[in-house]
């Protein structure tokens, strides 16, 4: 019998079968402006010739999933014919759901498991779990870790020790990915060119071009000098679609320092736009959010856990999630939480090869555990018992 691992996310949905590779996939439908009355799912978007003004439907909202019609599209095309030619009667499948869900939306992904697509077995886990089991699996004699998963819609703190998350060590602060290219759009609005129906093209922009300071203030101050001397400064030629497809950052020896545009070029400077919008990751008071940073947050979340484990969490830092891929974004998780933890413990932070598949190759490993079968609830199960035997099996 096969395995389906599907991390969930509430931007890529990361998809394979056990034995197989993964496939990321962007978990969402989208309307382009040309032809507004077609709707796209998921890796349909590469059909879209003309991205600009691209308009997202998506199933999650502030972490949590809520609109059900459009998450079963994209399962449908999913599980269909052109993708992963699911089996349901002969599959088992891993699904990832956020940490503290609500009982209703566990009730529905339940049904439609098991009564619409009828699975033959599903285990329904956080990310976190997975990608603590797939720590354990490569550091065995290791019995806690603290994993950072920073996404889409926000970024969560969870200890773990042996496999079991420890609930009263886990922290959410409500910045992700989403907030940063928003916050990445109104700066650009403001000071630039009217960017704020262009979610697809800023999002690039910000992978591209922005990265975690080491020192703010230093950074700030290179921003504000003028021509050659400002070595923040980037200028991003945006594509127009027809003759430059993807937006690009001009290398630094072709930029123009005298601020004067052949017409027709689009092109946005940005100096410390690049990084003042994830700086929001290590200070979300900056955009008046009363929040910890990841760091304190770290601090604060190993600081609630019993004191004789605290070095072993000081020393099993595992960062996962879109937001780690900032160029500096480990150095200054290390540098800060170095500078908050007591002298005499270890701080080690790990940022894995591939941070975005890690839950993922966890769950592959998870359905090759002898345990598996132990886990999952069968459809048979359900059928009999309900819900209730969901949420007895299931520690989410």
């Amino acid at each position: 019998m096969s395995t389906l691992v599907l991390d969930n996310g509430a931007y890529f949905a990361k998809i394979g079968y056990s034995h197989e590779k993964v496939s990321v996939i962007p978990n969402c439908q989208f309307r382009s402006k040309t032809s507004r009355l077609k709707t796209f799912t998921a890796n349909q978007l590469d059909e879209i010739k003309d991205p600009s003004g691209l308009f997202y439907i998506l199933p999650f909202q502030k972490g949590f999933l809520v609109n059900w019609d459009v998450q079963r599209k994209v399962w449908d095309h999913l599980f269909g014919k052109e993708m992963f030619k699911v089996d349901f009667a002969d599959t088992n499948i891993v699904i990832t759901e956020p940490y503290f869900n609500f009982s209703s939306i566990q009730e529905s992904m339940n049904e439609i498991l098991f009564e619409e697509y009828q699975f033959q077995s599903a285990l329904r886990i956080n990310a976190g779990s997975l990608s603590s089991h797939r720590y354990f699996h490569e550091n065995n004699s290791e019995l806690c870790c603290i994993v950072v998963d920073s996404g889409f819609s926000s970024t969560h703190i969870v200890p773990y020790c042996r496999g079991r998350k420890m609930k009263e060590g886990i922290c959410r602060i409500t910045v992700g990915g989403k907030l940063l290219t928003n916050h990445l759009k109104e700066i650009i609005s403001y000071r630039q060119l009217h960017v704020m129906d262009e979610t697809y093209v800023i999002n690039q922009v910000k992978e591209d071009v922005c990265y975690v300071s080491q020192d703010f203030c230093k950074d700030m101050e290179i921003a504000q000098l003028k021509g050659e001397d400002n070595t923040v400064m980037r200028e991003y030629v945006l594509p127009d679609f027809s003759s430059i497809k993807k937006g690009f950052c001009k290398p630094r020896e072709e930029m123009n320092f005298t601020g004067k545009y052949k017409t027709g070029d689009q092109i946005l400077r940005l100096t410390n736009e690049r990084f003042a919008v994830p700086e929001m990751l290590f200070h979300p008071s900056d955009i008046g959010i009363q929040e910890m940073g990841i760091p304190e947050a770290l601090v604060n979340s190993i600081n609630n856990m019993p004191e004789e484990m605290q070095p072993h969490f000081y020393k099993n830092i595992v960062l996962t999630g879109g937001n780690t891929l900032f160029p500096g974004y480990r150095d200054r998780v290390y540098k800060e939480v170095r500078a908050l933890a007591p002298v005499e413990y270890e701080v080690s932070v790990v940022l894995p090869q591939n941070p975005i598949c890690y839950p993922w190759e966890g769950g592959k490993l998870l359905a090759e555990n002898p345990d598996f079968e132990e886990m999952v609830v069968t459809r048979e199960d359900y059928e009999e018992n309900g819900h209730y035997v969901c949420e007895e099996k299931f520690d989410v």
